[in-house]
């Protein structure tokens, strides 16, 4: 998955569907904005979740 830096906004929904998946900074902002991360084992529904509760779409799916 990748965070795009510039569209994250900080409403911090993809770590409370997914907290195991996305992090966050003090000010709710993912910490690995601009990166690509890995979706732990297990965790696939949990990101995907997140991942559609942004409500700026900031997180993408990365085809490998």
């Amino acid at each position: 998955m990748k965070i795009d830096d510039e569209n994250c906004t900080g409403h911090g929904r993809c770590a409370k569907y997914a907290p195991n998946v996305f992090r966050l900074d003090d000010d709710g902002y993912n910490v690995d904005r601009g990166s690509e991360i890995e979706v732990p084992a297990g965790e696939e529904k949990t990101a995907l979740l997140g991942m559609k509760s942004c409500p700026e779409r900031a997180i993408t799916i990365v085809e490998e």
